[in-house]
């Protein structure tokens, strides 16, 4: 095995998976504060009520924009192929993390693929149905029905968003190593051919033979 260390996120898209992380949290807590009376002090952290209902569809925008980039960036790597049905069969070998035996995998897991198009589902809805219910420029076309709807849609996308950031975040903890990728770029190879074979084996292959013996293996995307 080639012991040399194996970029995985470049500085660029580091900086851009954290933009749209930082916008999530900040557009997260300005809309449980408008979402519940109990909540509504969280509001304070955005200069208070009024500002919170006007920062807040701005952020979810900027947030969807950005988002879409990394979309445009990655969705190439989470189409599903015929071995991630076979990964998913054998999820509880993952889970035990006895993964000899389990089919090898791509730059990303089908848990991960799931996960980039529930999110993908859920920005899309956020987005629509945000600006239905802004008040300030889109609301006066609709209708009270229609506006009710959409304020249904926009609390069920936020709900299943964070759910499913509460997970995206506790799996980079529990797979040792893959907080550090996000962090740093860099993955050993033995974490790259453990955890996401095909992907190992495309960049070694594909690099080999233009890469230094002493310098470390970068591929993009």
């Amino acid at each position: 095995m080639n012991h040399k260390p194996i970029l995985r996120y470049t500085a660029n898209q580091r900086t851009h998976h954290w933009l749209v992380a930082i916008l999530f949290f900040m557009a997260a807590l300005s809309g449980l504060a408008l979402f519940h009376p109990a909540l509504f002090w969280l509001s304070h952290l955005f200069g208070g009520g009024p500002w919170t209902r006007i920062l807040h569809p701005f952020m979810g925008v900027l947030m969807f924009l950005l988002f879409l980039g990394l979309v445009i960036r990655f969705w190439r790597a989470n189409f599903f192929i015929a071995n991630d049905r076979l990964w998913l069969k054998r999820i509880n070998r993952v889970m035990r993390n006895e993964e000899e035996g389990v089919p090898p995998i791509g730059k990303y897991n089908p848990g991960q693929k799931l996960l980039f198009w529930t999110l993908l589902i859920c920005m899309w809805v956020l987005l629509l149905s945000g600006l239905v219910i802004w008040r300030v420029y889109f609301s006066n076309y609709f209708s009270i029905t229609a506006i009710r709807l959409a304020m249904l849609l926009h609390a069920v996308a936020a709900f299943a968003l964070i759910l499913s950031i509460i997970v995206h975040i506790y799996a980079g903890i529990w797979i040792k190593g893959s907080v550090n990728a996000m962090l740093h770029g860099w993955v050993s190879s033995a974490w790259a051919k453990k955890h996401h074979e095909l992907w190992y084996r495309e960049v070694t292959r594909d690099d080999s033979r233009v890469e230094r013996p002493d310098r470390p293996i970068t591929k993009k995307g």
